[in-house]
């Protein structure tokens, strides 16, 4: 299998050596999974890494009501883990679900560990890699409670257009923090303007 899109991720976060990338993605196995797939469960320990090369996963948990709400959609090309649980050895909180046909490489905990290690470019690509997730959390959590529905739907729709062409808007509504007939409200209402 093509590792290309592996290897150009590593590449794109800072400069790295090419035989270093190929050090680093040597131990990666490819693997498919069909749309409605689970990933990961909840209650699992995550053993391994994955890398999306294809496609659209969303992470979740179920709340009192024993609803689901998304907590993260993930498009390719990214690293999708629970890195608590991959690190820390501890049962997962959320269920990864892939939203359409998806393409992963995945590589053991051991591995990375050897990585690290071994490879002092590695070990800044991991650290870059935490840095950006953080933002990306971090900024989520700061649109989340101080704008307004429509403003983070606007927010979405300029950032990541696309997702609006693969993932059913209940689970856009609910990664939003609202309800389906807030956003058909709001769509209604922009498309108006």
């Amino acid at each position: 299998m093509d590792k290309t899109k592996l290897k150009n991720y590593f590449h794109s976060l800072f400069p790295i050596e090419t035989e270093t990338v190929e050090e680093i993605t040597e131990t990666f196995k490819h693997f498919t999974l069909e749309k409605n797939a689970i990933l990961l469960n909840k209650n699992i320990i995550s053993t391994k890494t994955y890398f999306l090369e294809k496609g659209y996963i969303r992470s979740y948990i179920l709340n009192e009501d024993n609803e689901e709400v998304t907590t993260n959609i993930y498009s390719a090309p990214c690293f999708v883990n629970d890195f608590l649980s991959f690190f820390k050895k501890q049962p997962t909180k959320k269920v990864y679900e892939t939203l359409t046909d998806c393409s992963f490489w995945e590589t053991s905990l051991e591995n990375v560990q050897q990585n690290f290690h071994t490879i002092p470019e590695f070990r800044e690509f991991s650290r870059l890699l935490f840095v950006v997730n953080y933002y990306k959390l971090n900024d989520r959590l700061i649109e989340t409670v101080s704008q307004k529905a429509e403003t983070r739907y606007l927010n979405l729709l300029k950032k990541q257009p696309q997702i609006f062409q693969h993932v059913p808007l209940k689970i856009i509504a609910s990664y939003l923090g609202i309800t389906d007939s807030t956003l058909s409200r709001i769509r209604k209402d922009i498309s108006k303007m």
